[in-house]
């Protein structure tokens, strides 16, 4: 339940190992993320569109705190039900992916107001069973934060799932294609982040992205007072093809999926 905290329970030990150290309560957690926090940070997140309470935790502080919690699917709803900022970016990142219900997703997608976060919901539902199941419900929302969850969507399933057809993806392309500039402004944003993600997928999506992204031109977004910039598709996915080739890699997607979760590494 919100507000209210589990007990640690017993550690316990691998036989020849050390213990394991005791589970972190839910008051455990939230006085180390407000220890951790900076005024810098609130005002960092507060450009970037978070809203709420918020301590101004740093990602490298969570990656600290995941490190330590690692996976806690009971704790990971307790942090989300707080409604703090910094709870819930840690929240997606110590959930069980296969125990968030369609509901939970649904719940963290409309709840994440922090630009940019979207995406770890979106990966957090990659991960689990209930991906293809979001996208349209997402994608057809009145909430553009919520239809941005579905875009990033999109793109997790371009780099992480192998079984969805070119179709799929051409839909969706053609879809952006039609409508991206007419979007409001943070929807364009990940819209163009989806034709990126399409575009790493394969030999295939990578000429239809390619030929989409040339259509689609130039993708205007104001990023308000931050330093962020909207990435030229093509020559992202150029770039990025690139690189996974050097390194050994048959695609970017090939190169992503052979990576730690970005829920957990970024």
């Amino acid at each position: 339940m919100a507000g209210k905290s589990k007990p640690s329970v017993p550690s316990t030990s691998k036989p020849g190992g050390k213990p394991a150290p005791p589970r972190m309560s839910l008051a455990e957690v939230m006085s180390a993320l407000e220890k951790a926090g900076t005024a810098q940070a609130r005002k960092i997140y507060a450009r970037h569109g978070a809203t709420g309470p918020m301590f101004g935790v740093s990602f490298a502080d969570l990656k600290t705190q995941v490190k330590r919690i690692k996976v806690d699917q009971e704790l990971a709803l307790a942090l989300w039900d707080t409604g703090n900022v910094d709870a819930r970016n840690l929240a997606v990142k110590i959930a069980d992916p296969k125990l968030m219900s369609p509901k939970d997703l649904n719940r963290w997608a409309s709840d994440m107001t922090q630009r940019g976060c979207n995406a770890y919901v979106a990966h957090l539902a990659v991960e689990g069973p209930h991906a293809e199941s979001r996208v349209d419900r997402w994608l057809e929302a009145k909430a553009e934060n919520i239809r941005c969850c579905g875009w990033m969507l999109v793109g997790a399933l371009a780099k992480h799932n192998e079984t969805l057809s070119h179709a799929w993806f051409a839909h969706h392309l053609a879809t952006i294609q039609k409508t991206i500039h007419k979007a409001p402004n943070h929807e364009r944003e990940a819209m163009n982040g989806a034709v990126i993600s399409i575009g790493c997928r394969d030999a295939a999506m990578r000429k239809a992205a390619l030929a989409a992204a040339k259509q689609i031109g130039p993708v205007t977004v104001d990023h308000g007072d931050t330093d962020c910039k909207t990435p030229d598709a093509a020559i992202y996915i150029e770039k990025a093809w690139a690189n996974a080739v050097e390194k050994g890699f048959e695609s970017p997607g090939a190169q992503e999926r052979n990576r730690e979760s970005m829920r957990t590494r970024c």
